[in-house]
């Protein structure tokens, strides 16, 4: 089937092109993980955040969220069946690509850039105050990830808000692709990096799925593929999405011009 993209998103189309262009160029420049840094471990709570989201949507509760600074994470929740625990070990992954083609899509739909900053702060910020600060206190849990997931948590949320606020139209819708792109390619390149730990050969190694393993007796490289299928199909749709055509109505502060057919 040809797929082309329509008029009116070529000009967003080429802003999504340069953020995924720059983001691919920084991983070949030395010590340029400094720079995405901060997007990095924005994706990470994106991650955990798709784990204690999906328990909470299946009855269970979640008991503490920790980021670390090597921008791996840790969500505890409650178990539940056999279904629950499906959903809560995919969320990470498949919410980390979901929420990408969901920013992206959003941009498409006519959805401020500015709006989506400040809900992604909301986010964040909720997620590190709930589940990263009061809830391990409360449960008297472990506290050695708290002062780092609060430090980060709060910072990401500041930064949102800022660019949000400040900066102008075309620089927000920038910053949003770009958040969109880091949040697929992580997501992508992480399941790249469980597939290979799940293979017979890898050594032993702590994973989703693993966990998944564990609990059906299913190979985890089996779990790696089913979410890798899922992760691919959720791209592929966003990015219909995002290439057809938009309705009449427009986006505000859209920062591209929308030429009129005579």
């Amino acid at each position: 089937m040809r797929v082309s993209v329509s008029r009116d998103a070529r000009p967003q189309a080429m802003t999504l092109l340069i953020a995924a262009t720059i983001s691919v160029v920084l991983w070949f420049i030395p010590f340029a993980e400094v720079v995405t840094y901060p997007f990095r471990i924005f994706v990470t709570f994106i991650h955990e955040g798709g784990h204690a989201i999906a328990a909470l949507l299946t009855g269970n509760t979640v008991e503490s969220l920790s980021v670390a600074m090597n921008a791996s994470g840790e969500t505890y929740t409650t178990q539940g069946g056999l279904f629950s625990q499906f959903l809560i070990s995919s969320a990470g992954y498949i919410g980390s690509m979901a929420f990408g083609a969901l920013l992206l899509v959003l941009i498409r739909k006519a959805v401020a850039a500015r709006l989506v900053l400040l809900g992604s702060a909301v986010l964040i910020f909720a997620l590190t105050m709930i589940y990263g600060l009061f809830k391990p206190v409360l449960s008297g849990a472990n506290w050695s990830g708290i002062p780092f997931t609060l430090l980060a948590g709060l910072f990401l949320s500041i930064a949102l808000v800022l660019i949000a606020r400040f900066a102008s139209a075309k620089v927000a819708t920038f910053f949003v692709s770009f958040l969109a792109v880091q949040c697929v390619l992580n997501a992508l390149f992480d399941l790249k990096t469980v597939f290979f730990l799940s293979s017979p050969f890898a050594l032993p190694a702590s994973t989703d799925a693993v966990n998944m393993a564990k609990a059906t007796g299913l190979p985890a490289i089996l779990w790696v593929g089913i979410w890798i299928i899922g992760a691919l199909g959720i791209l592929w749709f966003a990015m219909r999405l995002y290439v057809a055509g938009r309705d009449r109505s427009f986006q505000p502060d859209l920062p591209f011009e929308e030429s009129t057919q005579i």
